[in-house]
């Protein structure tokens, strides 16, 4: 209730460049918007990354933040116990003196809240950016530009949000060498899903196809939502993912005849082709392509 308060107030005030959790917008926009900023001379980034971000928010910003625009005591009463709730961590409480709980429904408006300070400041400062919640990189023309957006996200965290950069996760890199942005690697030649995404998706397809189980209808309904959903999201029209797709099929069908044989073997493959696979109905990602 409270975010449904809040949202018609800030929604407008937020920035076009800014794409996390607000209404009609989305991951596969951000990277919409970096593709158009490399396409005119934008050559550079700051894959930046706030260091335990939803952890070390602080509750006087975000408190601050909503009252320049909500003169509401209760509604601000309200936040402020919500933020300052504490946590269990199993069976131990621990009081929260800073941070939004992650996975709480109003935590990513107040995170985009606090960091439109961010965002007014890059943009008053004629920075270009594109930023999804937490994640975001500035774009410039040149690596010492670069060098100096670094500099001012840098400032501007410490001093106005009392955040700072990770240093081992922040880096000014070009589009040349690419870099990873919301489960996706975007680089000059082409965009494709990250190696991390990959490994996050084989970790979800091992726990489902465990060798030691038997095979049913039911696992081929549960790889399906896996794979729909990884497929709704990377079988964008902008990215290059025909050959990641391929090398995925082949993978699990790998897992699913180890799960009906109980072994790996080539041979395997011809007691069990792709089409009797398909046709017990598992989905395939390539298949998936449009």
């Amino acid at each position: 209730m409270v975010r449904s308060l809040l949202e018609p107030i800030f929604e407008p005030l937020f920035s076009v460049f800014s794409f996390g959790f607000r209404p009609r917008r989305n991951a596969h926009q951000a990277i919409e918007a970096l593709r158009a900023a490399h396409a005119v001379g934008f050559k550079w980034v700051v894959d930046a990354d706030i260091q335990a971000f939803f952890d070390n928010l602080p509750h006087e910003l975000i408190l601050n933040r909503i009252a320049e625009r909500v003169a509401d005591g209760n509604i601000l009463r309200i936040i402020r116990e919500f933020l300052s709730a504490g946590v269990m961590e199993g069976l131990e409480f621990r009081p929260s003196s800073s941070g939004t709980p992650q996975g709480g429904v109003i935590s990513p408006l107040l995170a985009n809240i606090a960091l439109d300070l961010l965002d007014q400041r890059l943009t008053q400062s004629g920075w270009r950016f594109v930023r999804y919640a937490d994640d975001f990189v500035a774009l410039c023309r040149s690596h010492s530009q670069a060098k100096q957006a670094l500099a001012f996200v840098d400032n501007v965290l410490r001093s106005e949000l009392g955040l700072s950069l990770s240093p081992s996760k922040t880096k000014v890199v070009s589009f040349v060498e690419g870099f990873d942005f919301l489960g996706f690697h975007l680089s000059k030649r082409r965009i494709s899903i990250r190696e991390k995404s990959i490994e996050k998706l084989k970790a979800r397809v091992r726990l489902l196809t465990t060798r030691s189980h038997n095979l049913c209808l039911q696992v081929f309904r549960e790889l399906n939502r896996v794979l729909l959903g990884f497929a709704h999201y990377f079988a964008a029209h902008f990215a290059s993912v025909a050959d990641q797709f391929r090398l995925l099929d082949h993978w699990i069908r790998a897992r699913i005849r180890s799960m009906k044989f109980k072994g790996i073997s080539r041979g395997y493959n011809r007691r069990w082709p792709n089409k009797l696979i398909a046709r017990l109905g598992l989905v395939s990602l390539c298949g998936l392509l449009t």
